[in-house]
């Protein structure tokens, strides 16, 4: 090593500097210290070797939780914790641009239940409004299962009703949707669509089996009836159903390990849980082939002009080759 003061003395190693043991020297000549040159992170940055980042996010989107994607890649959980926020955040910013003006003639909406920290009854009049049961506003395309949209919050007027603009603001034609009996659909729906929908409601009428038993509370309720409310327009009663949304419902809670029931894998804060959906959902919409149509949903949908891979999820973050060294301290983050 040259010195790059003096540019002619010769130098010896001199330690180390930092958590990530960067190598320092030092010149025989001129005494003058200095580091080897070396990555400056920024942060969008992390230190991960990219094939460990691959399979870090194949782990996540495929239902390990934080630790076992720790034991399965060698990774630290703080890396990879890293990792889901850093794609996470790109994700919901590709969803955001990509997902317009979108040519979908059939839309069913349902919500999922998950909870952030501690479920309802545990919840304290002093507790943050982020902690506590958390609903997942999904719509999905009934013909190329497509996500154009989702959100996280409560199952309010408030959530509905900026889930259904943001729904309204990504479609480029009229459109027959078909939600749930959520009262709040009946009212915000044709607000926010106006006369550019076919509007029609699934209500189910549920039994009283697993409520009041406390062997069976985890038992599903019967459905006594299903009931079809056409609210507004003139909607197909053919494709007057929320079936493929409900299997989403489904996939969702199988590949994203917090939505786990009966499980300690909840998240501990909701902007972890919003980086989780958004990283399933880039990965369901342009990587994850789709039986029925042997294609991603996104291609399906003329959104992109390739199949995507695990490797396109990880370009969007940027990740640099860690060097080989002794690991330094680690800010814990909460998962």
């Amino acid at each position: 090593m040259t010195c790059r003061k003096c540019e002619h003395g010769i130098c010896k190693r001199f330690g180390f500097f930092g958590k990530r043991r960067i190598q320092r020297w030092r010149c025989n000549s001129c005494n003058s210290t200095f580091c080897e040159p070396h990555t400056k992170l920024t942060r969008d940055t992390m230190l991960a070797k990219p094939d460990a980042a691959v399979r870090a996010i194949q782990c996540l989107v495929e239902g390990c939780s934080i630790r076992s994607t720790e034991r399965l890649t060698g990774l630290n959980r703080n890396t990879i914790m890293r990792l889901l926020i850093l794609a996470g955040t790109r994700s919901a910013r590709l969803m955001d641009e990509r997902m317009r003006e979108l040519h979908s003639r059939y839309l069913q909406v349902d919500e999922i239940w998950t909870f952030v920290q501690k479920k309802a009854r545990r919840i304290r009049s002093g507790d943050s409004p982020e902690i506590g049961d958390q609903w997942i506003f999904v719509a999905i395309d009934a013909e190329t299962k497509l996500i154009p949209s989702f959100r996280i919050g409560k199952r309010s007027r408030q959530d509905t009703t900026e889930f259904l603009w943001d729904l309204y603001r990504r479609l480029a034609d009229r459109v027959q949707l078909t939600t749930d009996g959520l009262v709040h659909y009946t009212r915000m729906v044709p607000e926010c669509f106006g006369l550019d929908v076919d509007f029609a409601q699934v209500v189910k009428l549920f039994g009283e089996w697993g409520q009041s038993d406390a062997n069976a509370r985890y038992s599903p309720s019967p459905i006594v009836e299903v009931i079809s409310k056409v609210r507004s327009g003139d909607p197909d009663p053919d494709h007057i159903s929320t079936s493929f949304v409900e299997r989403q419902n489904l996939s969702m809670r199988m590949s994203i390990r917090r939505f786990t029931r009966l499980t300690n894998a909840f998240s501990k804060k909701v902007e972890n849980h919003a980086w989780a959906v958004a990283l399933f959902t880039t990965y369901y919409n342009f990587v994850r082939i789709h039986k029925t149509l042997r294609m991603s949903p996104a291609m399906a949908a003329g959104v992109p002009d390739r199949l995507w891979e695990i490797g396109d999820i990880v370009a969007l973050v940027e990740v640099t080759d860690a060097k080989p060294g002794k690991r330094g301290p680690y800010k814990k983050t909460a998962a």
